[in-house]
């Protein structure tokens, strides 16, 4: 146990600093301290994009096989011929997105210097193109990661990661 005031070592059975004759008022238990914002939201922000991104795949792998089955020359007559390439477009889109979220995710769990970029970009990009989910978790992500002083507690954060 330490004195508070000077430094000192102290006697657990102390009432007073030898060196300074400050009273030992009891026991000083010392906490760890408080993790900052981005590194107590960091894993949570990985999983979701991890999340959201299989979401994002299952709507493309569905949109995609839409687009090839009901939507093509071969569906029901009746449909308008420029479905089969919008939804094949939406598709590869929605796939697109889900690769990007995955290796952000990744990225963010593993404490790599690009995925704080990357899911910031994301991000943005999922404010609009995936609402109600992709519009919260953007929100999510630029709450954490935009502020200038959290650049520079992710760049401490991914250092203690690496060691």
């Amino acid at each position: 146990m330490f004195c508070d005031q000077c430094g000192s070592q102290l006697d657990v059975s102390q009432s007073f600093c030898n060196r300074c004759g400050k009273e030992v008022k009891g026991p000083v238990s010392f906490a760890a301290p408080r993790p900052g914002r981005v590194a107590a939201h960091i894993r949570l922000l990985g999983i979701l994009w991890l999340a959201l991104s299989a979401v994002e795949a299952v709507g493309g792998v569905v949109a995609i096989i839409l687009a090839n089955s009901i939507f093509s020359d071969l569906g029901p007559r009746g449909i308008p011929l420029f479905l089969h390439p919008l939804m094949t477009g939406v598709g590869i889109f929605s796939l697109a997105k889900a690769v990007g979220g995955f290796v952000t995710g990744w990225g963010l769990l593993n404490r790599q210097p690009w995925a704080r970029p990357l899911a910031i970009a994301l991000g943005v990009i999922s404010l609009f193109f995936h609402i109600p989910f992709g519009t919260a978790l953007g929100i999510y992500t630029l709450w954490v990661l935009l502020p200038a002083h959290s650049e520079e507690e992710y760049e401490k954060f991914q250092r203690v990661g690496a060691a």
